[in-house]
C-alpha cells in the first residue's frame, strides 16, 4: 500500500484524469465529467469552509481514485457534510484504496461537520458505505445514507 499516496488536490484542472473519467462513463457514471466541468465553471471548486478534494496517486503521480467533501448544498445547516464524487478506477478496486481514501475524507470531515451524508444507487456501494457506519437514511434531503460524526470542532 506504501506505493500509493493520498492528497488534497489544490488544483483539479492540474490532474489528468481522462482515462478515470472515460472509464466510469463505459461504467454508467457520469459524476466525474459533473466533477470536472463543476470545478472548471467555478459552481463546485471544493473551496468553501470545510471542502476539500482528495486523491489517491500511484508511484508515477497517476490519480487512480477521487472523492470530495462539500457542504452539503441541499440545506442551510452548515453541520452538515456531503461525500461527493467518490471514485476508484476499475484496475485498483479491492486493493483498499476506496477504505483508505474514505477514511481521510471522513477525519476531515469530522474536523468540520457533525454529520456526513451521501447519495448512492448500487449495492456495492450502499455495503461500501455501510461497513463504515453509515446508516441508510432519507432524513436529509437528497441522501440516501448518513454517518454520525465523532465531530472535534465546536
Amino acid at each position: 500500500m506504501e506505493q500509493f499516496t493520498v492528497k488534497q488536490i489544490d488544483d483539479l484542472n492540474e490532474e489528468e484524469l481522462t482515462q478515470m473519467v472515460e472509464e466510469s462513463k463505459r461504467e454508467g457514471f457520469r459524476f466525474l465529467d459533473r466533477l470536472i466541468r463543476d470545478y472548471k465553471n467555478g459552481s463546485n471548486a471544493f473551496d468553501q469552509r470545510g471542502e476539500s478534494l482528495w486523491g489517491v496517486f500511484d508511484q508515477d503521480g497517476q490519480c487512480v481514485a477521487i472523492g470530495g467533501l462539500n457542504r452539503d448544498p441541499y440545506t442551510n445547516e452548515t453541520s452538515i457534510g456531503r461525500l461527493r464524487r467518490f471514485y476508484v478506477s476499475c484496475t485498483f478496486r479491492r486493493m483498499g484504496l476506496g477504505t483508505l481514501l474514505l477514511r481521510r475524507i471522513i477525519h476531515e470531515a469530522n474536523l468540520h461537520f457533525h454529520v456526513l451524508v451521501l447519495h448512492t444507487d448500487t449495492e456495492q456501494g450502499d455495503q461500501f458505505y455501510t461497513s463504515f457506519g453509515f446508516v441508510q437514511e432519507t432524513r436529509y434531503p437528497h441522501s440516501t445514507h448518513c454517518l454520525r460524526l465523532k465531530s472535534l470542532w465546536t
